[in-house]
């Protein structure tokens, strides 16, 4: 249904003003009529467009700290983002927080006020205010979600600074093979289809290179619809699921991202069991701040045995994600009644943890993409020189 504007006199003459819900301009008109108002002007409200997702990660990180600062000061919720939306430099975000504010102020949770602002604010970032809303430390929640957004924007800026070179290389690198593989070797398998016996690396280069020169209409294709194909199973909640277990199970990355989402699991349930929350309701909350569904689903079924009168470990041994040096800190946390203070300091020394894997992942990558390129182009040139030598030798 459409809002419209109105001006309209009532039966005594007097000229009054507002907003009414209809289908069409006709309808609005038929319920002026009933309301015994007679129209003198009927405008169509325009609904308001929600501002774009495309907003800094780096500036909402800078808002949550903005707002965990005035909360902790003392200033109400509406009136801190207020003041948040007038102060902000960036206009996309100031427009995004005064309609979060505007919601707020309607009687709205902060939480539910995200979540209507479409792709602004992650469903992990609202995940956690509303775990921070319902247990009563929303400054807390904020102070981590800043941290862990600088955090996160200093990782993406070392990573894609030490990605530019391996990635330079990469793409001079399929230039030269492709080049090679197009223009040079059919030269060359003229000249060496004398020879009766070619080796291995030979013929599977001649391979290749007959495959780019006479069917690449079927290699595009084909790529086009590989790439078409994992979007739409990426798409569907059971592909979500199984890319999230195989991303979980990568060498490398994938313990990045186990240690990650493991880390704000254990500083959400700490500070909340920590606030008093009961450990069933703040396993229910926790879960979704892991943001991995995989992790999260696992959580669940621990809350269950946890229901049952079991310890957290032994659930959470079972899915077989958490390293066994967190389980053990779990374990003598539950025995000695300390699980809040625990999880917390567990959550610290697993983030130390990761930065460390992090650096070293990172300073992997340029050495691993050479290596390979060397490969590459070791290959290519045995497939060109072996057929010579061999040839070279036969002559003498």
């Amino acid at each position: 249904m459409a809002t419209f504007q109105y001006q309209a006199r009532t039966s005594s003459g007097d000229v009054v003003a507002g907003s009414i819900q209809a289908d069409n301009e006709q309808g609005a008109a038929r319920a002026l009529d009933e309301r015994k108002l007679y129209p003198i002007c009927l405008t169509e409200q325009k609904p308001q467009r929600v501002a774009t997702g495309k907003v800094r990660l780096r500036d909402i990180g800078i808002m949550y700290g903005q707002l965990a600062d005035l909360l902790r000061s003392g200033v109400p919720l509406v009136r801190s983002i207020d003041t948040i939306a007038r102060a902000s430099s960036n206009a996309r975000l100031s427009a995004v927080i005064k309609k979060v504010g505007e919601a707020v102020s309607g009687g709205k949770e902060l939480a539910e006020a995200m979540s209507e602002q479409g792709p602004v604010f992650a469903p992990l970032h609202v995940a956690m205010v509303r775990a921070g809303e319902k247990a009563g430390f929303l400054e807390d929640v904020l102070t981590n979600l800043s941290g862990f957004i600088e955090r996160f924007d200093e990782l993406q800026s070392k990573i894609r600074g030490a990605m530019i070179y391996p990635i330079m290389l990469s793409v001079v690198a399929l230039s030269v093979t492709v080049g090679m593989l197009v223009w040079f070797v059919p030269r060359f398998k003229n000249l060496f289809g004398q020879q009766r016996e070619l080796p291995a690396p030979t013929r599977i280069m001649f391979a290749v290179s007959d495959a780019l020169l006479q069917g690449w209409p079927v290699i595009l294709a084909g790529l086009a619809a590989a790439v078409i194909g994992v979007v739409m199973l990426l798409r569907s909640s059971t592909g979500r699921m199984l890319w999230e277990r195989w991303r979980l199970r990568v060498p490398v990355i994938g313990k990045v991202i186990r240690t990650v989402s493991i880390t704000r699991f254990c500083r959400i349930l700490g500070t909340m069991m920590a606030n008093g929350v009961p450990i069933l309701q703040a396993l229910a909350i926790s879960k979704d701040a892991t943001g991995s569904v995989v992790l999260a689903e696992h959580i669940d079924k621990a809350a269950e045995s946890v229901r049952g009168g079991q310890t957290l470990t032994a659930p959470l041994r079972a899915c077989g994600l958490f390293p066994p040096q967190v389980l053990e800190m779990i374990a003598v946390a539950e025995e000695s009644n300390q699980l809040d203070k625990v999880l917390v300091e567990i959550a610290e020394t697993v983030e130390r943890r990761t930065d460390r894997q992090v650096n070293q992942a990172v300073q992997l990558i340029e050495p691993v993409v050479l290596v390979l390129m060397a490969i590459t182009i070791g290959t290519l040139a045995l497939g060109l020189l072996y057929p010579i030598l061999t040839m070279a030798q036969s002559i003498k």
